[in-house]
């Protein structure tokens, strides 16, 4: 398996969506990210779990987090996170028209599923201005 291929192509699709100033593979601190620099995108590689069945080639859940931040001038933030929310989630979750199977595709790499799967963590804005989400994403491939 390809890991970066995989990792590529998940970066590939969140990077093409619209909403955001900034977007980076390379996570940052919110206090890091200028409020001019916000709506913000970072995406984080987390662990890699092998599972190995004796005759049969490994597959590999590859675990990502995805961190939005949005800070704003004493609005609610929700109705400018939530939509980027969506449009992540929207993204990820893609699947293929005929087979139903995720349309993430890399060289390399047998991409069984993609998905968010797991709680998504936000803070509603109990930071003040800032706003911080983070989408958990798993990924299966051979």
């Amino acid at each position: 398996m390809n890991r970066e291929a995989v990792y590529s192509a998940l970066w590939s699709k969140l990077d093409a969506l619209g909403g955001f100033v900034t977007k980076s593979r390379k996570l940052l601190h919110w206090n890091d990210v200028k409020r001019y620099d916000q709506p913000a995108l970072f995406m984080a590689q987390g662990d890699m779990q092998a599972l190995t069945l004796t005759g049969q080639e490994t597959k590999w859940i590859l675990r990502v987090d995805v961190y939005l931040y949005v800070q704003t001038a004493g609005e609610p933030p929700a109705p400018i996170m939530n939509p980027l929310i969506d449009a992540v989630c929207n993204a990820v979750n893609a699947v293929h028209p005929v087979t139903g199977k995720t349309d993430l595709t890399a060289d390399g790499a047998d991409i069984e599923y993609c998905r968010v799967e797991g709680t998504v963590e936000t803070d509603e804005g109990t930071l003040g201005e800032q706003a911080v989400c983070i989408i958990p994403i798993v990924i299966c491939a051979a």
